[in-house]
């Protein structure tokens, strides 16, 4: 009997076979799925049936791949914490994280104490695996987040406000007290931008190799790495601002000021695509989701507000005070406030974010900047005393894609990714705030033509009458009077269109003249000599 029950269990967890893969592969194409399939039965039409039938094939195939990839490409799934009964997340701390992650995980997790050379500034690549440090008092570096391991640092010996890498790890600039320095992975000094000035904060424009930067003046520069030129240099007009941000969607750069305006600006025009007031006071921190239809703002009003751009309207409006921003991959927002952090999550998926976690770090450390690392469930925290990263589950998206972004590339794909991404560089032009609109064709209005180029253009006509000769009729039919009155005909309706415009127009005013006098209370005095209504 024991025998039977134990190969019973052994039958029991047999591995899934092809039909258990084909139900699960059918459970995940209903996602993919657009709506249920038409019925096509009642369609008379043999030609739109057949067209019909080879779309929902199409659709169907199309779910079908997607499905796949999801299965067999993207094997890793991301999570949230989940409390049980009446538990809160936002209580768990990073302690109790750590014992239940596995070890690598847990080694994400660590304070580098420097508080000689703080505060400090932090950013990490796109692929999330090297980051690069700034402290106020000169300390550059950068840091292999995989190996933990410092690949180089140097000391500068001049304040350091802003650091950001360029398309790779292999370059990175970084915004000094006089001028911005281009540096190499090795810590070799490449390019001096003088025409920059005194920067406070930089950003890259990766699909278009642009270096952003805005100085002390309120001055707002753009310089291609790739060449070398100055594609745009505006004066923005509304004084200092450190607070600068590139949407990712669109490469839009925005920039918050001190009169609590939110300014938006591309490198082919001098004037802002975009100028909202947002705060009643100094904007602090602005950031922008990956999706491009979100943004979050930070002021001096004690207020956090998250906006929907393509409205330009108010979802959401938080009490608190931010100092900085930012925006994970899967939507989770981070704010920080001296020396407290807090992270808000979507869990409805309506825009509408509650408190997720909270770290507090020691008492008297001042929090500068917060980044979300991609690909990775953690955020870095530059502050005062030197730099830390905590855990923050369900932050980074769980699967990479090695065309795009590959932690674990080699020196070879790096230089392929490199070549291919030169050859994929987008001009400034392409910068805008709908970019679907590339590749769609603009519809020209017509314009008026003036009075005196109707009455051309009806002289012309007229003339062009006039000069036909008209044919020779059998006799009887070519009477001098016959011709006169074809003739009068042909003239009449050559202007009858000029003319039925001509009323037509005149009647649009005359009607629009009567709306607006009507709409207008005249006074006492004016009144009787208005025009009555026929009475009904």
């Amino acid at each position: 009997m024991d025998e039977s029950h134990e190969n019973d269990a052994l039958t029991n967890q047999k591995p899934s076979t092809e039909q258990d893969i084909a139900d699960e592969l059918n459970l995940k194409m209903k996602k993919y799925l657009r709506g249920k399939v038409n019925d096509l039965e009642g369609l008379k039409d043999k030609k739109l049936k057949t067209q019909l039938t080879i779309r929902e094939e199409l659709y169907g195939k199309s779910a079908k791949a997607a499905a796949k990839a999801e299965k067999w490409l993207m094997p890793s799934e991301g999570g949230y914490l989940e409390p049980e009964g009446i538990e809160k997340t936002w209580r768990i701390k990073q302690d109790a994280i750590a014992r239940e992650v596995n070890i690598i995980s847990a080694r994400n997790q660590y304070d580098i104490v420097l508080p000689d050379l703080g505060p400090y500034t932090l950013d990490f690549t796109s692929s999330g695996r090297y980051m690069a440090i700034g402290g106020r008092k000169g300390h550059l570096g950068i840091v292999d987040l995989i190996n933990l391991s410092l690949i180089r640092e140097l000391q500068v010996r001049e304040t350091v406000r802003d650091v950001v890498f360029l398309h790779n790890e292999l370059f990175f600039a970084a915004a000094q007290k006089k001028y911005t320095y281009i540096y190499s992975r090795e810590g070799t000094e490449l390019h001096c931008l003088k025409e920059h000035g005194a920067v406070l904060r930089l950003q890259f424009l990766e699909n278009h190799f642009l270096l952003a930067s805005v100085n002390k003046y309120g001055q707002l520069h753009y310089q291609d790495v790739t060449m070398g030129a100055m594609v745009g240099n505006f004066r923005t007009g509304l004084g200092r601002t450190n607070v600068m941000q590139v949407n990712p969607f669109n490469g839009v750069v925005g920039l918050g000021h001190s009169n609590g305006t939110i300014t938006m600006w591309k490198p082919t025009s001098s004037a802002p695509l975009v100028k909202m007031l947002s705060h009643r006071g100094p904007v602090l921190a602005l950031a922008f989701h990956s999706n491009g239809q979100l943004m979050a703002t930070a002021g001096l009003d004690k207020k956090v507000k998250i906006w929907d751009l393509r409205k330009f309207e108010v979802l959401q409006t938080l009490p608190g005070h931010a100092s900085s921003l930012d925006f994970s991959q899967k939507g989770l927002l981070a704010w920080s406030n001296s020396s407290f952090v807090q992270v808000l999550r979507d869990a409805s998926g309506t825009h509408n974010y509650s408190k997720y976690m909270t770290h507090s770090m020691v008492k008297g450390y001042q929090i500068g900047k917060v980044a979300f690392r991609p690909y990775e469930d953690v955020l870095g925290i530059g502050h005062s005393q030197g730099w830390s990263s905590i855990l923050i589950p369900g932050a980074g998206e769980p699967n990479f894609d090695s065309w795009v972004a590959n932690p674990f590339e080699t020196s070879k794909q790096r230089r392929e990714k490199e070549i291919r991404s030169l050859l994929d560089k987008l001009p400034p032009e392409t910068i805008m705030l709908d970019p679907s609109k590339i590749g769609t064709v603009q519809t020209t209005k017509k314009e008026k033509k003036t009075k005196q180029e109707r009455e051309s253009e009806m002289e012309a006509a007229v003339e062009d009458v006039k000069g036909k000769k008209l044919k020779n009729k059998t006799k009887g039919r070519n009477k001098p009077g016959r011709v006169a009155h074809k003739k009068q005909e042909a003239l009449a309706k050559v202007k009858r269109p000029y003319i039925e415009q001509k009323v037509q127009e005149e009647e649009n005013t005359s009607t629009k003249k009567q709306k607006t006098s009507e709409g207008v209370e005249l006074p006492k005095s004016l009144q009787r000599f208005a025009r009555k209504k026929a009475s009904s």
